[in-house]
């Protein structure tokens, strides 16, 4: 029965879509065409938007490719160029020249975009069957997984704006309270971020629990609080009620997730984003904690007299911690 609730709640924190919860009507919508109703849906994406205005750049065979690409990123967001052409039986050559009529320079410009896209659809299910449809051994998927970390970690690297890490490590700093919503996997990040934050002497929190403890924690926040919710493709349940809590209340809200058209990324003041896209059904997380860290980095040197005092003292009581355990004291022997 514990198991059985488990898979419950986990069902309705991720029937969410487009900042609404999805009723009976709208699900039953959803399973039978793939595409929630108009008043949910999210808006065209990106690549949907070059592929409309591209028009008469693309002739039948293009147009074709790009909808079989469009109707099933799940197996082919991962693929190289070389890997996409063969799966579709054309040449590497039709790929490159059939992005370059969207408008892209580089192929890695356009997978960008495709994971955008995929993340409007992702699923764990729909993951791990892409990935097991590949003819890999598992030594090769687990080569593969670490090239999709890598890739996550460039793309971050190159699309990474300090200018904005700066203005929200002040933000952070001029905050009463931060209070950082991360759930499910997520939850990782949130405590890690946070943990940070305390150790630089900032007032921060990560609540877990249940999803009255998470929203009692978000209506005690005022204007001169923060909220940072992170979350991914289309938003655990919880965390975007969150962050539209927030707004309504007038705190300060960031988001951190891995599209600039996820339910985050729009309700949020502003955001960054950091791929999770990952050929293991559960997501790549690589990219994101190394957004912490630049964050971390951020509020550290933003005010460093202060991080150097708190950090000093730490490392004093954490001298006399190991001499009060050395051996030779007594302690050894439970004295």
């Amino acid at each position: 029965m514990a198991y059985l609730r488990f898979l419950t709640f986990r069902r309705s924190a991720r029937l969410y879509c487009g900042g609404f919860v999805l009723n009976r009507s709208n699900r039953i919508r959803l399973a039978k065409t793939g595409q929630p109703p108009g008043n949910l849906r999210q808006g065209p994406t990106t690549l949907e938007k070059r592929v409309a205005s591209a028009g008469e750049k693309l002739n039948p065979s293009r147009r074709k490719l790009l909808r079989l690409v469009l109707e099933n990123p799940a197996d082919t967001f991962f693929l190289s160029s070389r890997e996409l052409a063969k799966r579709y039986n054309v040449d590497a050559a039709t790929i490159v020249r059939t992005i370059q009529a969207l408008g892209y320079n580089k192929y890695a410009e356009f997978t960008a975009d495709l994971r955008a896209h995929f993340v409007t659809q992702i699923t764990p299910y729909a993951v791990l069957k892409a990935a097991s449809e590949e003819k890999r051994t598992v030594s090769d998927r687990i080569r593969h997984g670490m090239e999709m970390d890598l890739r996550n970690l460039q793309a971050l690297q190159s699309s990474l704006n300090p200018q904005k890490i700066i203005a929200l490590s002040k933000q952070i700093k001029r905050a009463r309270r931060v209070l950082i919503v991360g759930i499910d996997l997520a939850a990782a990040l949130s405590w890690h971020l946070s943990y940070g934050l305390m150790t630089l002497g900032f007032n921060a929190e990560a609540p877990v629990g249940s999803t009255g403890n998470v929203q009692r924690r978000v209506r005690s926040l005022g204007r001169q609080d923060l909220l940072i919710a992170i979350s991914f493709g289309q938003g655990l349940r919880d965390t975007v009620e969150a962050a539209i809590r927030a707004k309504k209340l007038g705190v300060p809200t960031f988001g951190i997730t891995d599209s600039e058209t996820s339910p985050i990324a729009r309700i949020c003041d502003d955001s960054c984003i950091a791929s999770v896209a990952s050929p293991s059904f559960g997501g790549s997380y690589v990219a994101p904690f190394s957004l912490l860290g630049t964050i971390l980095i951020a509020c550290a040197h933003t005010q460093t007299e202060r991080s150097l005092e708190l950090l000093r003292r730490s490392e004093e009581e954490d001298r006399a911690d190991h001499r009060w355990y050395r051996p030779g004291n007594g302690t050894e022997s439970g004295e």
